[in-house]
C-alpha cells in the first residue's frame, strides 16, 4: 500500500452506494470515503449520520469539480448516465468503478475502454455477484472437475417485486437502461461467460408482466458456449416461488443451490463486511451434489464483497494501469453481457 489512501468518491446513494460501495470503501484502510454525491434529503442525512467525515454533495457533478481532490469515482447513478459520467471523470483524470449495467450500449462500452487505455486510467465494473457465496462455490465444483464436463447450466434470480419502488425504474424503457435484463439479468450473464466462456443467445423471451413496468420484468434467454455447454437463464420478478440460483449437470454429477446470497441483506441490516459472521451462509440453504442417485451436502464458500475493493486498491497502490496486476472485473467482461442483451433483444 501506499502512505496516502486512495481517495474515493461514490456518486448515488441509494441501493448501490448505501449498500454495495460505501460500506466495503469505508471499510477498507486503503480507502478514504472522501465524497457521497446523492440529491435526495433523506439520503444525504443517512450518509452523514453513517460518515460523519465524508463530505456531501449533491450531484455527480460536485464530484468532477472536486476532482483535483480525489483519485477514483464510483459511478451507482441510473445506468443512461454511466457512459456520459464515466467519460467526464475519465477526461477529469480519475480512476473509475461503474456499477452494472456497464453502460446501455455496448459500443459505449468500447468507447469508454479506449478512452481509458488512452489517458492511462484504471476502469472497472462492479459485477459483485462473482463474489456471491453460491458463485464462489460453483467455481469451485468446476475448477476441482467434481461435475465433470458441464452439458447444461441453469442460472436464475427470481423474486416477488409487483411495485417498483424507484420513479426512475418505472419510467426507464430499455433505451435507458431500464428492465430487469439490465439490472439483475447483466448479472447471471457475466457469471455463464465467466464460467462457461463465449457464448450466442440462440432463443430469447423478453416480457414485461407488471401494468407500470416500461422495460421487461420476466426474461428467458438460452445460450450456446463455444465451449459445448448450454446455459438456461431466469430472471423474472413476478415469481411468488423461486426455481434453483443454480442447476449444473455434468457428466459425473450434478449440484443444484437454492437461496439467496446473505451479503446484500446482511449489510442492509446494519452489519458490517468486518464482522466475523459477515457473508456465512446457514447450513439449512447449502446446495446438494448428486451423482449415481447419492446426495451429499455441499457447504456454501463464504461470500466475498470485499474482494473486489481489495484487488482493485492493489492495482491502484501497483501502479495503476502500470501495474501487471488486474483490475477486479475486466470492463471487456461486461461489453460481452452487453453485447449478448443486444443479441436477444434482436430475437426477442
Amino acid at each position: 500500500m501506499t502512505s496516502q489512501p486512495i481517495r474515493t468518491a461514490v456518486a448515488g446513494f441509494g441501493l448501490s452506494g448505501s449498500v454495495f460501495h460505501a460500506p466495503f470503501i469505508a471499510s477498507n484502510p486503503a480507502y478514504e470515503l472522501a465524497v457521497i454525491a446523492t440529491s435526495d434529503e433523506a439520503r444525504q442525512t443517512k450518509a452523514k449520520e453513517r460518515y460523519p467525515a465524508t463530505q456531501i454533495v449533491n450531484t455527480p457533478q460536485d464530484i468532477l469539480a472536486r476532482a483535483d481532490q480525489l483519485d477514483l469515482v464510483v459511478l451507482g447513478t441510473p445506468p443512461a448516465t454511466h457512459f456520459p459520467l464515466a467519460k467526464a471523470a475519465l477526461e477529469a483524470g480519475l480512476d473509475v468503478v461503474v456499477d452494472k449495467p456497464f453502460t446501455v450500449r455496448s459500443a459505449e462500452g468500447e468507447e469508454l475502454i479506449q478512452l481509458a487505455a488512452k489517458l492511462g486510467r484504471v476502469l472497472t465494473v462492479y459485477q459483485n455477484r462473482r463474489w456471491d457465496g453460491d458463485s464462489l462455490t460453483v467455481k469451485k465444483l468446476l475448477d476441482a472437475g467434481t461435475l465433470g464436463t458441464v452439458t447444461r447450466f441453469e442460472v436464475g434470480m427470481e423474486r416477488w417485486a409487483p411495485e417498483i419502488a424507484k420513479a426512475w425504474k418505472a419510467s426507464a424503457t430499455a433505451e435507458d437502461g431500464g428492465g430487469v435484463l439490465f439490472d439483475l439479468g447483466t448479472h447471471v450473464l457475466d457469471l455463464t461467460l465467466r464460467f462457461f466462456g463465449p457464448a450466442t443467445v440462440t432463443f430469447a423471451e423478453i416480457t414485461a408482466r407488471r401494468p407500470q413496468e416500461s422495460a421487461d420484468d420476466d426474461v428467458f434467454l438460452a445460450l450456446q458456449h463455444e465451449s459445448g455447454v448450454v446455459s438456461h437463464v431466469t430472471i423474472n420478478l413476478n415469481s411468488h416461488l423461486h426455481g434453483p440460483r443454480f442447476r449444473v449437470l455434468g457428466t459425473e454429477g450434478g449440484f443444484v443451490k437454492f437461496g439467496t446470497d446473505p451479503q446484500e441483506p446482511y449489510v442492509l441490516g446494519g452489519g458490517l463486511p468486518t464482522d466475523a459472521e459477515y457473508g456465512v451462509e446457514p447450513p439449512e440453504n447449502h446446495g446438494t451434489f448428486e451423482a449415481n442417485g447419492q446426495r451429499t451436502t455441499i457447504p456454501t464458500e463464504r461470500g466475498a464483497y470485499p474482494e473486489f475493493y481489495r484487488m482493485l486498491a492493489e492495482k491502484l497502490d501497483g501502479g495503476g494501469t502500470a501495474s501487471a496486476l488486474p483490475v477486479p472485473v475486466d470492463p471487456a467482461d461486461s461489453v460481452a453481457v452487453l453485447k449478448l442483451i443486444e443479441q436477444a433483444r434482436a430475437l426477442a
